[in-house]
């Protein structure tokens, strides 16, 4: 509000010069001279009036900026932070009191699942171990035996095949149990049970429960899903032409949903091939704790490209105009009746990256960098005269 009354005094002064030299038409000695004819990229000024619009000038910078690539995505963890839970062997769910959202963790109790296949193992197992302490005396018995002549190699042989075929048997019922949850070393005659406990692989909180108190679940079916959120990862998506701005180590600044809060991630990896669609995935790292950031959360996020050296001014100083983008510079002073004037000149230039209130300015070719005087401050006011100047000339 504060520029567009500056701007309307800016106006109204000049519209009040210019009804003064209206009527100083009727000098006799004006009529004699012709009106001056300004080209169209010339703004005229006089001394008070660039003191009443406030116009300040300098010189073009060249300042080391970022540029920014704006990607989307999705907020994921590592895969060993995210836990699907089955049962091996099946069973029916004999209890459970878990719910979404409830924190677990590592070897929490999930559900307590019953199956007759279990008490076979169990059974199978004491059995074939009963046997194999049977066995390897036999072995042993049988091998010193043969070392004194009193038992031939035949027997030998069998011995040693019938102990190995039931070691080999107690190894692989004991691989059976611990995919169940039973220790064997804990197993005995005495605590053979139809019930086994299933633990939870991580720590985390429970994101999906997929079971009920009663429940078959076959080996196949994800009974629940844990997942650990304190290790965040985005992994956001680019088109192949951008793949060649973003590279390890780089910052980014992301938003979640409609949140004007800004998070931080860096870059650690990119990717390594160009999908179908003609996307790239870049994956990102979270530090620390973002309050309110869950997996599969659709973000926003800005990718602070590699800095360069560019010419650079205020922003302010870069004006649009019949949507071209624009730069004052004072093209030459001068007296008239007794007045100093200022002209200046609209160069077209194109806008780069902008960063910390300056940006980018492409300049043509013939740009004489050193020698311009360029307006940095006013270029709005200056705009906004040349814009009224047709309006405010007399006829």
């Amino acid at each position: 509000m504060i520029k567009y009354n500056f701007l309307s005094i800016l106006v109204s002064l000049i519209l009040v010069v210019l009804i003064v030299s209206c009527n100083g038409a009727h000098n006799p000695k004006s009529e004699t001279k012709e009106a001056e004819v300004l080209p169209e990229d010339i703004v005229e000024l006089r001394d008070d009036q660039i003191k009443l619009a406030n116009i300040e000038t300098g010189v073009i910078e060249t300042r080391s900026m970022s540029g920014s690539l704006k990607v989307s995505g999705t907020v994921t963890v590592a895969p060993q932070n995210l836990a699907t839970v089955c049962m091996p062997m099946g069973g029916f769910i004999k209890n459970t009191t878990l719910m979404p959202g409830i924190g677990v963790k590592k070897g929490e109790t999930l559900a307590i699942l019953e199956n007759q296949q279990f008490v076979e193992i169990q059974q199978g197992y004491l059995e074939a171990r009963n046997k194999l302490d049977y066995a390897e005396a036999e072995f042993n018995r049988h091998t010193e035996l043969y070392k004194e002549d009193v038992y031939s190699q035949k027997n030998v042989q069998q011995v040693t095949a019938e102990y190995k075929t039931l070691k080999a048997q107690v190894k692989g019922l004991e691989q059976k149990l611990a995919l169940i949850g039973i220790d064997p070393l804990k197993l005995n005659e005495d605590n053979i049970s139809s019930s086994v406990t299933l633990v939870s692989p991580i720590s985390g909180y429970v994101k999906t429960v997929n079971v009920n108190i009663g429940k078959f679940v076959a080996p196949s079916d994800i009974l629940f899903e844990i997942v650990n959120s304190d290790k965040l990862y985005l992994e956001l998506v680019l088109f192949d032409k951008d793949a060649d701005k973003v590279s390890a180590g780089q910052n980014i600044l992301f938003f979640i949903n409609n949140e004007k809060e800004q998070h931080e991630a860096v870059i650690y990896q990119t990717g390594k091939s160009i999908s179908a669609d003609k996307t790239y995935k870049v994956y990102a790292s979270v530090p620390g704790v973002c309050k309110n950031v869950l997996p599969g959360m659709y973000v926003n996020a800005v990718i602070q490209t590699t800095s360069s050296k560019v010419t650079a001014l205020p922003s302010d100083a870069v004006v649009t105009f019949d949507e071209k983008q624009y730069i004052f510079i004072v093209d030459k002073t001068k007296i008239e009746n007794n007045n100093p004037f200022t002209e200046y000149r609209m160069i077209v230039v194109q806008k780069g990256v902008t960063e910390g209130g300056f940006t980018e300015v492409i300049l043509p070719p013939d740009f004489n960098i050193i020698a311009a005087k360029v307006v940095l401050k006013g270029a709005y006011n200056l705009l906004s005269a040349k814009k009224n100047a047709g309006e405010m000339s007399c006829s």
